[in-house]
């Protein structure tokens, strides 16, 4: 019986999603459901997909969705999952060898309906940890402590299986026609108000960041979808748990966007409004950058940069 849903939202990612499959194939534990959520591709991801369906080491389903964005991927991925425990992997990320095996093991070993799941490492394809580990003897976190500049670590990245059972209690975003909702964080958020994450200080992904992916794209999908990234920096500034500096860095994101969607930037929903007020004249003037400067950025070799060291 599968205990553990991987789910893979895949668009135009055909040549990335073998990967994927060799690394489920290497898994030193094989009971797991392989799922993944075609948003909307158009190139050959069916083909690609449809000799492993039958394949008998692990079960693996496919979905085909109308292109919508990440967090509608994982909406449908919630409405199919009958696993206890779910992670999602990156259609261009893939598992370390023996990532079932540690984390189902650790799970068993400690898990319980008191913590939203596990958190584990993610690493570069040469071996670098992305962010660094967690500190000795840190045997918990919570979600909103996971990124950068806590516990010592530098980037936000890390692998998180959560409990299928605590997104019961989560909202997805609202969506808006012609963008897609590329930020799940909003459900994740919400889990943070009640669950704290076991943390499993190893590896168990390999990110591989791509050109044309959300990391490398992320300056340009502000003007792509701006109304669903002011709803994810209202969700923040609405959330307790992070510091001075992140509540800064979320009103300056928050008011370059607003400007972007043309919405009102002070609103019934907005919370820590004095935060927005002092970050006003840096938010102006990151909105003026991105214009100029959003399509021009590479933000994938920024990415790439920090890869390298």
């Amino acid at each position: 019986m599968e205990k553990l849903t991987y789910f893979t939202p895949s668009y135009n990612r055909a040549d990335f999603l073998p990967q994927a499959y060799e690394a489920l194939k290497r898994q030193t534990r094989k009971d797991f459901v392989w799922m993944i959520i075609d948003d909307g591709s158009t190139d050959n991801t069916k083909e690609v997909v449809a000799p492993w369906l039958n394949q008998s080491e692990f079960k693996v389903e496919y979905y085909y969705k109308q292109n919508g964005g990440l967090q509608t991927a994982y909406v449908e991925a919630l409405k199919h999952i009958t696993t206890e425990l779910c992670m999602c992997v990156d259609s261009d990320d893939y598992l370390t060898d023996n990532a079932t095996e540690i984390l189902l093991n650790f799970w068993e070993e400690h898990g319980s309906d008191d913590y939203a799941g596990i958190v584990s490492l993610d690493c570069y394809p040469n071996g670098n940890m992305v962010g660094g580990y967690f500190p000795d003897g840190l045997r918990t976190v919570n979600f909103k402590q996971t990124r950068k500049g806590n516990h010592g670590r530098d980037e936000n990245d890390v692998a998180m299986l959560y409990r299928t059972k605590a997104y019961e209690i989560t909202t997805p975003a609202r969506t808006y026609p012609g963008e897609v909702s590329l930020n799940a964080e909003r459900q994740f958020l919400q889990i943070a108000e009640k669950y704290d994450f076991l943390i499993l200080n190893q590896p168990t992904v390999v990110v591989n960041y791509q050109p044309d992916g959300m990391t490398g794209n992320i300056f340009k999908s502000y003007f792509r979808s701006p109304n669903c990234y002011v709803d994810y920096r209202l969700q923040i500034l609405g959330t307790n748990g992070f510091g001075l500096k992140k509540y800064v860095q979320t009103a300056v994101h928050y008011i370059a966007e607003c400007k972007i969607a043309k919405r009102k930037v002070f609103n019934k929903e907005l919370k820590r409004g004095w935060i927005v007020v002092a970050a006003y004249p840096l938010g102006i003037v990151w909105y003026r950058w991105l214009k100029k400067n959003a399509f021009k950025a590479d933000s994938f070799a920024m990415t790439e940069n920090k890869k390298a060291k």
